[in-house]
């Protein structure tokens, strides 16, 4: 597989988990193309600070200059920035401010970046592809640009999946996340996977129990009227100041966010200890392997995380499209083994609280006892 707008990698683990092997990564941002280099070593990155990551300027010419495999892939993945069709980036803006993204118009450098996914698509002739974005760009051109793309890779012989938005919660992944996915192959209609059977799992099933020595796993201090705050909110409500959401431990987390690219990483909150969570939890939140190491400075840590596609989804996904080429994956998941599926998400709770009582007891919201939060969750 070839991996364009590669990020940190979410999907790359999950393809990877699925037994896809990787020939490439293009990536225009540095600190996530050494995330990708720190992961993989010996791997072909395409970025900086050794070239371009910059996906207009690929070409097969180019990719069969570096390295042959690369320039015709079996299977090309990517998640074009999606930034100009995200109702996140939109709703601050009224739509006739210049600011507006969800045509892709303000910002036509990114909003037309999914067309060249399309072009190397084009240019590669793979046996199979798979383009993952957020909803919003199901409306890009009110819906032509996408329906022109699929029109398009129809012509070039690949049968395309109705571009569907999964929720990530319905298939293990222990947040809500909606993203759109469209799946093409050359030898038969990609087949989404089924969610049926696969339990909700709650944030207690991502965090409690977890090690407390792992990499990027570092708690912000916040300053004491922050945790006052903090303090004050009830599970999954959010803080209007820092725009911050207290996570239920009984429920899927609010959608993990990466923040602005200029400015500093978000995260939500711990559901017991008035901190926002560490980029470690975020990780496994978005079911990242915890050996995984996220590189560069903390904000930009976030980004990466917030920006990936949860790896345990992308194996699923890696299933559907090995099937559609005729290649079968026996083996059973493998993605986020740290989760505890089996066990309920109320005993997992109860974990979590007297975890965080060990951590820092002054960070401690008020008045929880072991049992009392969790009913009234």
């Amino acid at each position: 597989m070839l991996s364009l707008f590669a990020g940190a990698g979410g999907l790359d683990v999950g393809f990877a988990a699925a037994g896809f092997e990787s020939v490439g990564f293009v990536e225009l941002e540095e600190w996530a193309c050494d995330t990708l280099r720190a992961n993989n070593p010996g791997a072909l990155v395409i970025g900086p600070p050794d070239g371009t990551g910059d996906v207009r300027d690929v070409s097969v010419s180019m990719l069969k200059a570096i390295d042959g495999r690369a320039a015709k892939p079996d299977v090309i993945v990517g998640g074009p920035p999606c930034q100009p069709y995200s109702i996140a980036a939109a709703q601050r803006f009224l739509r006739g401010d210049e600011r507006f993204k969800r045509t892709g118009h303000a910002d036509e450098r990114r909003g037309g970046l999914f067309r060249e996914f399309s072009r190397l698509v084009r240019e590669a002739e793979p046996r199979a592809f798979l383009l993952e974005n957020v909803p919003g760009l199901l409306e890009l051109d009110g819906g032509e640009a996408v329906g022109e793309m699929i029109c398009e890779l129809e012509g070039l012989g690949y049968q395309v999946n109705k571009p569907e938005v999964l929720e990530a919660a319905d298939y293990g992944i222990p947040q809500r996340r909606r993203r759109v996915f469209v799946l093409g192959s050359r030898e038969k209609t990609p087949v989404l996977p089924d969610p049926a059977g696969r339990p909700r799992l709650s944030v207690a099933h991502a965090l409690a129990g977890m090690p407390t020595d792992l990499s990027n796993h570092v708690p912000r201090r916040h300053a004491p009227t922050s945790i006052a705050r903090y303090r004050q909110l009830a599970f999954g409500e959010r803080e209007p100041l820092g725009r911050v959401d207290r996570l239920d431990p009984l429920l899927p987390s609010k959608t993990v966010i990466a923040g602005g690219s200029n400015g500093g990483g978000r995260s939500h909150l711990h559901p017991f200890v008035a901190r926002t969570l560490t980029v470690r939890e975020c990780a496994r939140l978005q079911t990242f392997p915890d050996d995984f190491v996220f590189t560069g400075s903390s904000a930009r840590q976030f980004t990466q995380v917030g920006n990936a596609v949860p790896p345990l989804l992308a194996e699923q996904l890696a299933r559907s499209v090995a099937a559609s080429i005729g290649e079968t994956v026996r083996r059973r998941l493998r993605s986020a083994p740290y989760l505890k599926a089996d066990a309920a998400a109320e005993e997992l709770a109860e974990q979590l609280l007297e975890e965080a009582r060990l951590e820092r007891p002054e960070w401690l919201y008020e008045d929880l006892g072991p049992a009392e939060p969790l009913r009234a969750a």
